[in-house]
């Protein structure tokens, strides 16, 4: 009778660390998830065809919107008007 409490016990503890287990790698992959979204995406790489002008109103337009922020803009725009893309 003994052995089989214990046998009961040491699957049910198995069964538990497995369950923590699981979970810990599912929240592990929500935590990449949530970071790579948070990530800004990076801004277009202009095409050779396009103006400073035309670079610098999708660059604002993309600013508008959210994708970029303040900082990110300002960055780019630098970039562009020292010619380096």
């Amino acid at each position: 009778m003994v052995g089989g409490v214990g046998y009961a016990a040491g699957r049910a503890g198995a069964r538990h660390s497995a369950q923590e287990q699981e979970q810990e790698q599912r929240i592990s992959g929500l935590e990449g998830q949530q970071q790579a979204a948070a990530a800004p995406p990076s801004p277009p790489a202009p095409t050779g065809g396009e103006s400073t002008v035309d670079q610098l109103q999708k660059l604002a337009q993309l600013r508008d919107s959210g994708v970029l922020t303040a900082e990110e803009f300002e960055t780019q725009k630098q970039k562009i008007l020292s010619g380096g893309a």
